[in-house]
């Protein structure tokens, strides 16, 4: 295929097919309810049909794309040290009132409800995006893999929107270090689970 320019355009189809049904996925959960438990569809978009992209079409191993235990040593020290700094931050913000008016509804379900919610969203963003864009572009996948995740933060309280691009750099960093999309879960588990106890009034 020719650009304009007459400059032939080449296309890495893992990074083409990662794009669009990373896209595909993040517009289909908002606009339709495909099960009656929205944990459940967001398992089903952002972990089987992940893996199945990754076995199926790109007849991988799906621990090159972080669905392994990895570094469980470094693992368990950086989610451990991430867990003690994120409760001082989330102690505080998640008191704010637009936090407590989206998150106080959350806290019937806990913590089954935002392990549902975030298992398949962790391999998606940390796993499937962030492994296939390492290996093409290096460092800066790190970067490119928080921009959806911003973005899929849009409706949620602005403090919290406005922190998604840094801290879903942090969370690619601990699965690139990891080289596990597990760590980062763990992480992003407590933080949403604290989060939604603060804003409903749970100080301890």
């Amino acid at each position: 295929m020719k650009s304009l320019l007459g400059e032939r355009l080449h296309f890495d189809w893992k990074i083409v097919t990662v794009i669009i049904v990373s896209t595909l996925s993040l517009l289909v959960d908002y606009y339709h309810r495909l099960t009656p438990d929205q944990g459940y569809q967001r398992t089903l978009l952002y972990l089987i049909v992940p893996l199945i992209c990754i076995v199926v079409v790109f007849r991988d191993d799906p621990r090159h794309y972080g669905f392994t235990f990895g570094d469980w040593k470094s693992g368990l020290a950086l989610t451990g040290l991430g867990v003690a700094l994120m409760a001082v931050v989330v102690w505080f913000v998640g008191r704010e009132g637009a936090m407590q008016a989206y998150y106080r509804p959350w806290l019937s379900g806990l913590p089954w409800n935002t392990f549902l919610d975030l298992l398949g969203w962790e391999f998606f963003f940390r796993g499937f995006i962030l492994f296939a864009f390492v290996r093409k572009f290096g460092a800066d996948g790190l970067w490119l893999q928080a921009v959806p995740f911003a973005l899929a933060h849009i409706g949620k309280p602005e403090v919290e929107a406005l922190s998604t691009i840094f801290g879903g750099f942090a969370f690619g960093w601990v699965a690139y270090r990891t080289r596990s999309f597990v760590y980062p879960f763990l992480l992003h588990w407590f933080v949403a689970s604290f989060t939604i106890l603060v804003a409903a009034g749970f100080h301890g």
